[in-house]
């Protein structure tokens, strides 16, 4: 490290290729919410240490990897700073997180997220999800217009966490050409395939016994893994043959 520190161009370059979408911007914005403080030169500049690039790390990590608010973040960090490891219910979350660096396996993309019964996912506001996702306001607006984003089109109602990850998938395919009108019809997929597993998992969801709600939920992953993986299957396959049509 530099005698004086780093510049916020020099840290900015360290993080740019774990952490694509970072930016100047970004970084002021998160000391701006009081998640960093670098110091400062005589002359106002800001001066990044070895432990500050590490703390932004952890701060980005959590909110690529693991969708975190910027709200849990911050608990997270205030009892780090006080030396105290982080509550069992974001142990995983939130204790070290390891980057996803360049050549590493990439995740499944099939992979359906578990169903919790019950669950109360943490709810973020407009401005959080944004931050997290890259959606500017309008893009948000015109997401839960369609049913993409929590709401359905209540303006006042708060996202989740399923809203982020949403949102940072609906802002690669809008960066690709597609309009938010486009992805209505994934919402629409989702809802006949809802209306089909509930068919089969009623008589259990109708029984008092904790054991057979459980069940259900656990049929109801199952259902959603296996028509993910065919979708995927018959997509590749749908594509496969557009290529070769097209040689």
């Amino acid at each position: 490290m530099p005698g004086d520190g780093y510049t916020i161009g020099e840290v900015l370059n360290q993080l740019k290729e774990e952490f694509e979408d970072i930016t100047i911007s970004k970084i002021r914005f998160l000391e701006s919410e009081g998640l960093i403080y670098p110091d400062r030169t005589e002359s106002g500049y800001r001066k990044f240490t070895d432990d500050d690039v590490d703390r932004l790390r952890f701060i980005l990590t959590a909110q690529r990897d693991h969708y975190l608010p910027l709200k849990v973040i911050r608990e997270q960090l205030e009892r780090l700073d006080a030396g105290e490891l982080p509550g069992s219910a974001a142990a995983e979350a939130t204790a070290e997180p390891t980057p996803t660096r360049a050549g590493a396996a990439p995740a499944d993309p099939t992979a359906v997220a578990p169903i919790e019964v019950p669950g109360t996912p943490s709810q973020v506001g407009l401005r959080e999800l944004c931050e997290a996702t890259g959606l500017d306001a309008a893009q948000v607006r015109a997401l839960r217009d369609f049913g993409i984003l929590g709401g359905h089109g209540d303006e006042g109602a708060p996202f989740d966490a399923d809203d982020v990850a949403a949102g940072r998938t609906a802002k690669e395919l809008l960066r690709l050409g597609l309009e938010p009108r486009h992805l209505r019809m994934y919402r629409q997929f989702a809802e006949r395939e809802v209306a089909l597993f509930e068919q089969l998992v009623i008589p259990l969801q109708r029984q008092r016994n904790p054991e057979a709600r459980r069940q259900a939920a656990r049929q109801l992953e199952t259902l959603a893994e296996l028509t993910t993986r065919l979708q995927s299957v018959l997509l590749s396959r749908e594509l496969r043959a557009h290529v070769h049509h097209d040689r």
